[in-house]
């Protein structure tokens, strides 16, 4: 017989297996599941909820925040000052561990007082019975444990600091000092908690550092559009008042600093506005003095009046310069008439000599040379009166000529003066542009200090006020606020992941068992390989002597006559398929049985299929070919 063994053509498992396997190990699903409810109701109780907490602020324009932005706006645009609000630097600083630190030491947040309730800890935030002051606090972490007795007393153990245990028990009273190995400290009772006999408080100060980065690792900030500048904050804490108070404080905390900002903004800017005040003061009074002194020294109280009074000056010199010289002229053109020996002549009057004097002699002159004129027209130059008053003529005229001689000499004398004066009044109106120019510079450096020392004035009164009138730079939108239910576990996806594991873990524990299994359980196992399939013989297993020091119990011969039992009758179908299989093949008249693996039942089924032979008449011989064990001899 040429039978050839090959693979299973499916390795995989069927659904109806896995059906099977399912509706057979039911139990162990059932036991699986409540195993994980139980597991998660046991975590539910130990764990402490976990609550959150959130808040929404809007971050102020600068430009619509108050007064400090307007009067820095001015100084923006020389570069001194800069006002701008970034929001994401605003998300950096409501992050900072410098705020979060001040709100720790606020709230103390470093401390916590805890109490056992039923399998969980409770933190008694706000609900302490007593309250710890440590007389010379540190940073190390320190922790123990208070038994509040009767009659106001306390007992502390279980001190722990920084690392170290001490085992001492150290009883005291309330509101007194008590020493400890961990330090003075005193405890003192709170008012509202009256049931606090035998309650048993377990305190803890941790490390500040450690807790604000907590904390800041805690805090979540958003900005809640990408364009806008509402800032959303959230943080989860085991005490929902906690959460509320640390977002409250922190939102202060940061309206302070902002405040302390600007107040060091607006104090730095009245420094430097007094110091330019100072420093404009000076170069003004300065100026003022340059202005006084130059005007002193050039006797100018005006220059507009100055310039005025010199043009003024020099028309009048030239004026009087014309009237001397027309003078002038005439005194010498009456010089040459009386000179002129072939004269007589009228002599002019009324002619501008401004002299009464003269002009009354040359009127007696005119009137005298009229007269002989007159008689001289009616008679000689012989006669007796004309000769007279030609001697009288000749007489007056030599006095008029002194009198021109001496009015001459004055006239010229008064003509140079005038001539020094207009060139002194020349040389002024020369020199005034100059002057002009000078005071000008000068008077404009005046009214720029000036205007600038009274803008600075301004501002450092704005200042002030900005200083006492600063605004915040958020508002609050919407306040801390949240769910009563808490947030973590989160009891839907505990019971979820229970349910899901409960029945996934079983089922794959018995997929991967049965797929993992090799050995051959049934007909099922061999329906996916070509080799022929002869029978099937049920599990049969005889009990074992209690009192036999045999491993293995003692082969059995199954097989009888006229028996009808199920094993026989599988035995009696196993050798009909062989006695089928060996038709073909006359001279196939051994059958060997053999397995990879002991106790396979080789020699039960070899006994029992050689009696099944023997009881049809067949002559059989049964050989054991193995050496060591010889099991067939035991039957």
């Amino acid at each position: 017989m040429d039978l050839e063994k090959q693979k299973p053509t499916d390795d995989f498992i069927r659904i109806q297996d896995l059906i099977h396997i399912f509706l057979s190990k039911w139990y162990w699903f059932m036991l699986s599941l409540l195993l994980a409810m139980a597991l998660v109701g046991i975590y539910l109780l130990v764990t402490p909820p976990i609550y959150t907490r959130s808040a929404s602020i809007l971050i102020k324009d600068n430009s619509k925040s108050g007064m400090s932005a307007g009067n820095m706006a001015e100084f923006e645009d020389l570069g001194i000052f800069r006002s701008n609000t970034n929001v994401n630097n605003e998300l950096i600083t409501l992050k900072s561990p410098s705020l979060m630190e001040e709100v720790v030491a606020r709230l103390d947040l470093d401390k916590r007082y805890i109490a056992r309730q039923g399998l969980r800890k409770v933190d008694l935030y706000k609900e302490s019975p007593v309250l710890v002051t440590l007389r010379d606090p540190d940073d190390h972490s320190l922790e123990f444990d208070i038994v509040l007795l009767p009659q106001g007393k306390v007992r502390l153990f279980n001190f722990v600091r920084s690392g170290e245990v001490f085992t001492e028990v150290t009883e005291g009273a309330l509101s007194d000092t008590i020493s400890t190995p961990a330090g003075v400290l005193m405890i003192t009772p709170i008012l509202h908690n009256r049931d606090r006999d035998n309650m048993e408080v377990h305190f803890v100060k941790n490390n500040r550092q450690s807790v604000v980065n907590g904390y800041s690792n805690a805090l979540q900030v958003v900005l809640d559009n990408k364009g806008g500048t509402v800032i959303s904050l959230s943080i989860k804490d085991q005490s929902p008042q906690r959460a509320e108070d640390i977002l409250n404080t922190l939102i202060v905390v940061y309206n302070e600093k902002w405040i302390s900002d600007k107040n060091q903004i607006a104090v730095s800017t009245s420094r430097f506005i007094s110091e330019r005040l100072k420093v404009i003061e000076s170069e003004l009074g300065s100026v003022d003095e340059n202005i006084s002194s130059y005007k002193s020294e050039h006797i100018l109280p005006d220059v507009g009046a100055v310039s005025d009074m010199y043009l003024s000056e020099y028309a009048g010199s030239r004026k009087e310069l014309l009237d001397l010289n027309n003078r002038l002229s005439i005194m010498e053109y009456i010089r040459r008439n009386l000179s002129n020996e072939s004269g007589n002549r009228l002599l002019p009057v009324n002619s501008g000599i401004d002299n009464a004097n003269l002009e009354g002699q040359i009127s007696e002159y005119n009137a005298l040379l009229l007269r002989r004129n007159n008689l001289l027209a009616n008679s000689s130059e012989k006669n007796p009166l004309v000769i007279d008053m030609n001697q009288s003529l000749v007489e007056m005229g030599q006095v008029i000529v002194r009198s021109v001689d001496n009015l001459i000499s004055s006239l010229q004398t008064q003509i140079n003066n005038v001539k020094r004066q207009e060139a002194r009044v020349t040389g002024q109106i020369a020199s005034s542009p100059d002057q002009a120019r000078f005071l000008l510079s000068v008077e404009r450096q005046q009214k720029v200090k000036e205007a600038l020392y009274l803008y600075l004035l301004q501002k450092r009164e704005e200042n002030e006020l900005s200083q006492a009138f600063t605004a915040y730079n958020t508002r609050i939108i919407t306040p801390p606020h949240g769910s009563l239910s808490p947030t973590e576990p989160r009891r839907a996806i505990l019971l979820s992941f229970v349910l899901i594991a409960g029945i996934l873990l079983p089922f794959v524990f018995f997929v991967v068992k049965e797929w993992a299994d090799t050995t051959v359980r049934g007909r099922k196992d061999l329906e996916g390989m070509t080799v022929p399939f002869i029978g099937e013989i049920p599990f049969y297993r005889k009990r074992r002597n209690k009192f036999s020091w045999e491993k293995w119990d003692t082969p059995a011969i199954v097989v009888k006559e006229k028996k009808r039992n199920v094993i026989n009758e599988a035995f009696r179908v196993v050798r009909t398929n062989l006695e089928f299989m060996t038709k073909k093949e006359s001279n196939a008249k051994v059958i060997m049985l053999t397995s990879l693996n002991p106790n396979s039942g080789k020699t039960f089924i070899t006994m029992n299929l050689a009696a099944s032979f023997a009881i049809k008449g067949k002559k059989v011989l049964a050989i054991d070919l193995d050496m060591r064990r010889a099991l067939l001899s035991a039957y």
